[in-house]
Formats: structure tokens, C-alpha cells, sequence
């Protein structure tokens, strides 16, 4: 392995042996972390957890990939039921809603912690989430939820070629943000929305589309497909014109910029 994973190797050998639990989406961030840690875990015969979120805003396929990939690994892997829509603060969808949102998830995750007798919680946030408009970070700074990734520097390039090099299934595995991040700040969230975006996603999904986002404004929806793919949507319009019908949504639009991660906040950091 490269300088870095040895480093991260390290550094998560001596977290591992005072105990831990990685917070595990099965994306390739958390993937890498708990993977290493699993490896120090067997050399210092020491447990792992690896512990994912059912909540109402993560993607309901993140359960069924990260039990996939903790079996893989040797993980114990755990499930925390969290409803983030008791909480009336996010319900909101403030512009802080990814602040209100960690906080939650994670002050509730140190104490299952405590409870599994882990001393330390970590995440998978990188090196590249540190230069965007990600307030879900100062929760974390302050419950002091570690970021191995971050604090050693490694960026998202980084840590695909270090999964590639290590076999982990979901090296190329895009990312898959809130669903929250489809809908403007300050409208209120609605889980039978959310649903539907999540159910229109996975049709484009399913016609062969591996990155989409359905971004709703009111009336309007914004598909968001990579340029290269925009010809090749336009050729299958109709069968999704016709499911986002069936589904309620009455403008249905094609972003000629394509996929941009974040483009919700554009007016936050533009």
C-alpha cells in the first residue's frame, strides 16, 4: 500500500486497541476505515463495529450494501433505528439542517458506544469534504467523533485508489448523500416526498444511469445525470416521464449542467 494507507493503518491500530466503532454507510469513505480498522481489530484480537443509520433521510439501499460489505470484512456490524423527524429543528430543512442532522445521529451513536464498550466513534469524512459546505463537520468536531481520513489528509481520489488496492467491493461505488440534498433549504421536508425522489431515483438507476440525482423545486424537477449521459437519458424520457407522473410530479426537467454534487448549495459557497 502507498505511504498514506500505511499511515491510516497505523493510526487506526492504536484507535482499535482502545476500542471503536466506525459510523458505516457502506460508501467507500466509512468502507476503508472500517476495513483497516477489522485488520488491526484481528492482529490485536479486538472487536469492530461497524454501526449504520436506518433513518428516514439515508437512502433505504444503505442498509442492504453495508450489510453486504461488514460481512465481508469480519465487522460486527449494527443497525440504529434514528427518526431525525422528531426532531422539529430538521423537519425544518434550516440551511444548518446537515449540523442539526449529525448532531443528532452522532450524539446518539457515543452513547450506544459507551454502551458496546468503545471508547472512541469514528467516521469516513475526508480530506475533500473539509473544502465544502459541510456544517455536519462542526457536529462532529464538537461530540469529538474522530475523522481518521480527514485528519490524515487523504482525499477522495485517495481513498478510491486505496479500496481499489484493497478489494473492497465498493471501491467505485458513487456517493450517496441524504436525501434531504434533493430539496431547496427552508422547505419543510415531507417523508412521502423524499420517498417518491427516492423511488424515481432508482428507475433512472435501473434503466442503466449508475449516478442521478431528482432535485425538487416546488413543482419542478431537476434531473442531474454526468454530461456524457444526458443524449442517452433523453433516449428513455418517456418511461420516466411516465413513472415521475404516475408519482405525482407534474414539470419534469433535464439539468443541461448535468450531475453536480452539492448543487443545492450553490448559493452558499459560489
Amino acid at each position: 500500500m502507498k505511504k498514506s494507507a500505511k499511515e491510516l493503518e497505523k493510526y487506526l491500530e492504536k484507535l482499535v486497541s482502545e476500542g471503536v466503532a466506525v459510523a458505516f454507510s457502506g460508501g467507500v469513505d466509512s468502507s476503508l476505515v472500517l476495513k483497516l480498522a477489522c485488520e488491526a481489530g484481528k492482529k490485536l484480537n479486538k472487536d469492530v463495529y461497524g454501526v449504520t443509520f436506518e433513518t428516514k433521510l439515508h437512502p433505504v439501499s444503505d442498509l442492504t450494501i453495508s450489510k453486504k460489505v461488514a460481512k465481508e470484512m469480519g465487522a460486527i456490524h449494527k443497525i440504529k433505528q434514528i427518526n431525525e423527524f422528531e426532531n422539529g429543528a430538521i423537519l425544518k430543512n434550516p440551511v444548518d439542517r446537515c449540523y442539526q442532522c449529525k448532531k443528532l445521529l452522532f450524539s446518539q451513536l457515543k452513547e450506544y458506544g459507551k454502551e458496546l464498550g468503545c471508547t472512541h466513534i469514528l467516521d469516513g469524512t475526508n480530506a475533500d469534504d473539509l473544502n465544502t459546505y459541510r456544517p455536519g463537520v462542526r457536529a462532529l468536531k464538537e461530540l469529538g467523533i474522530i475523522s481518521p481520513l480527514a485528519e490524515l489528509g487523504i482525499t477522495k481520489e485517495e481513498v478510491r485508489a486505496m479500496a481499489k488496492d484493497l478489494n473492497i467491493s465498493v471501491s467505485t461505488r458513487p456517493s450517496t448523500p441524504c436525501m434531504a440534498t434533493r430539496i431547496p433549504y427552508n422547505t419543510p421536508l415531507d417523508f412521502q416526498l423524499l420517498s417518491n425522489i427516492e423511488k424515481a431515483e432508482g428507475l433512472i438507476k435501473d434503466l442503466g444511469f449508475e449516478i442521478v440525482r431528482v432535485r425538487v423545486h416546488g413543482d419542478i424537477v431537476r434531473i442531474e445525470v454526468p454530461k456524457e449521459d444526458l443524449f442517452r437519458l433523453m433516449e428513455v424520457n418517456d418511461k420516466i416521464i411516465s413513472f415521475m407522473k404516475k408519482l405525482g410530479f407534474l414539470y419534469i426537467t433535464l439539468d443541461l449542467e448535468g450531475f453536480r454534487s452539492g448543487s443545492m448549495d450553490i448559493n452558499l459557497w459560489a
